[in-house]
């Protein structure tokens, strides 16, 4: 009888296990030509959370970053906003947000950009210096978003 319980319970958590993995969408948006096919996706919708992967500020046709901090802010947080949109969501599910910026000056300038986002509370927010970003980029931007029940 004991040994029936275990196998039942361990057939359970299997299935529950299961079920989560089948619980998951891909989120795969516009990109440069010449950065399809890297091994990531732009978000994983698990449930009603979203986990956003780093985006930098490219300009589509070059796949560089533009000249203007700002303008690169910008197209950082545009896609950032195209991957929670196209799972579903607004910018105003994001619960977490971290920036990772090569020049810490830059602070006010992303903030300037980051404000038009958002329409109520903003999300959990970190800004990090680091030394280097891939192509050049000053900004790399992630996040969590949960949906909001109706």
């Amino acid at each position: 009888m004991m040994i029936r319980r275990v196998v039942v319970g361990v057939m359970l958590l299997i299935f529950c296990i299961a079920a989560e993995g089948a619980d998951r969408k891909y989120i795969v948006t516009a990109r440069p030509a010449d950065t399809k096919g890297l091994p990531f996706s732009d978000g994983v919708l698990v449930g009603n959370t979203l986990y956003v992967a780093g985006h930098i500020g490219l300009d589509t046709k070059t796949g560089t970053p533009p000249a203007s901090a700002e303008d690169e802010a910008r197209l950082a947080m545009d896609e950032i906003k195209q991957t929670v949109e196209a799972a579903g969501m607004t910018m105003d599910d994001l619960v977490s947000v971290q920036i990772f910026c090569t020049d810490l000056k830059l602070y006010e300038t992303f903030n300037g950009v980051y404000k038009t986002y958002f329409h109520g509370d903003y999300p959990a927010r970190s800004f990090i210096g680091t030394d280097k970003l891939l192509r050049g980029g000053r900004y790399e931007v992630l996040g969590i978003a949960v949906k909001r029940s109706q």
